[in-house]
This record gives C-alpha cells, structure tokens and sequence, in this order.
C-alpha cells in the first residue's frame, strides 16, 4: 500500500518551514482508495516568493486547522504504508519536522518518483515533476498546489510500477508489508483477486516473484493454480505468500509482458516459458519460373520467416485461408503436391500459375500482399489495443520493423507527437517471441487498430 502526498510549505530557513497546504492519496498499486486534502495554517510567516508561487497567502490560512489537528489523520491514512513523493526527501523531512513538534515521531519508508524515473525513464531533459509530466503526456492542473501536484504524482506512480519490469517496486513492498496483513490463507489471497486481464505474480514471504503468468481473468486463474493437485502445484501452494497483478486491459500487453518479465526475472516455477513459444514458420522463395512460393517449415533462427506460429496446423489452417484471400495457388503455397496443375485450377479458382499460365508479376503481387499483411518487417506502426480503463489505449510500438516496447495513453497528443510517446513507452527486448506474439495476435484480431507512423 501507497500513500502519495505533495506538501507545500512557508518557505524559509531549513527546518523551521511550516505546512501550508497537504494532500495525500491512498493508493493500492491500482486505484485510489482514500484520500486527504487539507490547507494548513503553519502559524508563521510565508516567504513573499512562495505566495507567488503557490498563490497560497496568509489570510487564506487563517482558518484553516493547525496541524496537530490533522495530524491524527495523516497518521491514519499513512498507516502501513509506504511514502511515495515527487523529491520524498524534502517531504518526508518536513513532515517529520511538523510530528517532532508535537514530540510524536513519525517514521515511514519512502519512495522517490524523482529517484525511480532516473532508473526506469533515463535521458529526460529534466526529471521536474512539470516537465517530466509534460514529456510524459501526463496532464497537470494547478501546478505547484498539494492537490494537482499529488494527482501528477499518483499518475506518474502508476507509470513507474508498469515499466518496473524487474518488480523491484511491489517486491519491496510486500517485504515491508506487516507480517499480520500478509493473507493467512489462499482463499483469501483469491479474494482479493479481479476477474481482469491482466499479468499476476506469486511472491515467497521474503517478497522473490517464484511465479509469473497472465490471464484473461485472473482471479479465474488463480483459483486454478491453488486447486490444482499436481506435484508442481502443491510446491506454489505451500511456497506463495502473497499474489500481486498488473491489470492490462489488452491480452496482447499481458503475453508481452509475460514473456519479458520471465525472462528478466527467471521465477523458480516458470519452466513453460523457457522455450519457445512457436515452433514453425512460414517462408518464402522464388521457383526455377520466377514465381514466389510460400512453404512451412519448423522454425530456424537463422533464416526470417514472414510469420510464425505456436504448430503445423494452424500454420496450414492460416494458408488455407490466404488461398482463398488472395487467389493463391495450391501448389505454390506447398498445400497440394503436384507435377502439374492445383486442384482449385481444375474448378477454376486458380489462374494458373501452377502450369506458369498466370503472368509471375501478377501473381507475385498478391503474395507480395499477403506478405506485407502478417509482416511489420520494415514498417513504423503502432498497434492500438484497450487500455485499464475506458478512457485509456494501450499501444505497442514498432520501428523499422523493430518491436521497441509498450505502454498507455489517454490523450491524443500521446499518440500522435512521437517523442512523447516513445517516453511513455517502455522499451523491451525485440527477440523471435515477442514478434511471434505480435504477430499471432494481429492475424486473430482482424479488427484491431494500426497507426502507421513516419
């Protein structure tokens, strides 16, 4: 559990700075689940330039409660949690500093946004909670007041814990996290569960990730896991303290990810994903007669194939299909062996490339089609998918036919100005399976959205 806060304050010299205005947001990696906004009156003085920058002034303080009035409550909805703040240090100091007066001492672990989006978002122009915002496409009102600055922060937050594909951040939390609130048995571990897509993860009682997965509905599957009577399955059951997710809106976020982190993070239970995920392909070459011939094959690392796929036969249930898309010839795509003509020729659904008496251009340029359709070799494009929420998209990005990372947008300008959205994006590894996951993908969602971009 996270409580994010933003503190303005009188200004002044170091340690005798008052309170003006605090707001705090209680956030469960996923939501928001309460919240205190509050101006403070610091019974002192505000520095002239601190009145031009917040626009908070003395007469607007006057009665607004003291802060050993609302101390109680900061207490309350920090409990258990861990400090998060746009420059914790300051805030944390200043907080402690307010307790120290009223001789309570006040003592929270902390996180950084400024600290973490050096490590997870490296070579921004500047890491100011305005610009870094504005970089990120993360919209601010009332800049440099409690409230507006806290919301950037909870946003901000909430992009830091996506791109933590190490799982440094939640990994951390369950360590601190009181030993009497870890969930004493499984079913109220699925309890807490949603029934989303999205990635979850297993955590030992020291906080290790021992197991990652994705699902459709993930309390579904959980349930699946902790019922299950295998060998491998009783070993989870007795090892898993804590089960942590990451909604993703979009199953193609979810293999993404899964297939990433497993790879980062090697879980002592995920062995399934060690291999590859396809084991054949489809390529391409030129006969003796200058026609383009499409042929299956297993899956070899040395030669690119136009696309791949997780078994034989939905590599040949894909071909027949593109027979029938693009006027293919049976005997060209390897679907009906034959020294002469295809069987569709004999029905007249072949032109005859067969026999060669199809022009080769001709027919060359329909393969060519289909090859553009299932490959992104060279392309620059983004594949637009749903987001966590209604007002939000989740985006895959490809450059010169490079999968370069992922991430989510709610604002057109995201989308739309490259730099901003190669910031929101979190990179990750262009390696066979995650083409083979792109690309499987877009060949099952005939409707999903694609922005080509220059």
């Amino acid at each position: 559990m996270y409580a994010i806060l933003d503190i303005e304050t009188t200004g002044g010299k170091y340690n005798e700075e008052g309170i003006t205005e605090i707001a705090i947001y209680k956030f469960d990696g996923h939501k928001v689940i309460d919240q205190f906004i509050s101006l403070v009156n610091p019974e002192r003085e505000i520095q002239p330039f601190v009145v031009n920058l917040t626009g908070i002034n003395s007469n607007m303080l006057r009665t607004a409660p003291k802060f050993y009035e609302v101390a109680k409550r900061i207490v309350e909805i920090t409990d258990d949690c861990i400090l998060v703040a746009h420059n914790a240090q300051f805030d944390y100091r200043i907080l402690r500093t307010e307790f120290k007066r009223l001789g309570f001492g006040f003592k929270r672990k902390t996180l950084c946004t400024v600290e973490l989006a050096k490590k997870l978002i490296p070579g921004q122009d500047s890491y100011s909670l305005g610009k870094l915002a504005r970089s990120l496409g993360i919209p601010v009102s009332d800049r440099h007041r409690a409230n507006g600055d806290a919301i950037a922060t909870v946003k901000l937050f909430k992009m830091l814990l996506s791109k933590d594909l190490e799982k440094f951040i939640v990994q951390d939390a369950i360590k601190v996290e009181p030993k009497s609130q870890m969930a004493p048995n499984l079913k109220q571990i699925i309890d807490k569960l949603p029934n989303t897509t999205g990635i979850y993860y297993m955590h030992s009682d020291n906080g290790d990730v021992i197991y990652i997965g994705k699902s459709k509905n993930i309390k579904n599957r959980i349930s699946q896991h902790f019922t299950n009577t295998s060998s491998k399955s009783k070993k989870l059951q007795r090892q898993v303290a804590a089960v942590t997710y990451e909604r993703t809106g979009s199953e193609l976020v979810a293999l993404l990810k899964e297939s990433e982190e497993i790879k980062r993070n090697k879980p002592l239970f995920n062995r399934a994903l060690r291999r590859n995920l396809f084991t054949h392909a489809l390529y391409s070459f030129k006969d003796a007669n200058g026609y383009i011939n499409l042929q299956i094959d297993k899956a070899d690392g040395r030669k690119k194939p136009i696309t791949t796929f997780t078994n034989r036969q939905s590599a040949k249930s894909f071909l027949f299909n593109s027979v029938e898309e693009f006027n293919l010839c049976q005997k060209l795509v390897g679907l009906y062996p034959s020294k002469t003509s295809c069987f569709n020729y004999n029905i007249k659904q072949c032109n005859g490339a067969c026999i060669q008496e199809e022009v080769e251009s001709d027919y060359n340029a329909r393969v060519q089609s289909l090859i553009s359709k299932h490959s992104y070799d060279n392309q620059n494009m983004v594949v637009i998918d749903r987001g966590r929420d209604i007002e939000e998209r989740s985006a895959v990005l490809i450059e010169n036919g490079i999968f370069k990372g992922l991430g989510y947008f709610n604002l057109n300008y995201q989308i739309n100005n490259v730099e901003v959205l190669r910031s929101i994006i979190t990179p990750m590894e262009n390696n066979r399976d995650a083409q083979h996951i792109i690309q499987n993908y877009i060949r099952r969602n005939k409707k999903l959205k694609i922005i080509k971009i220059d």
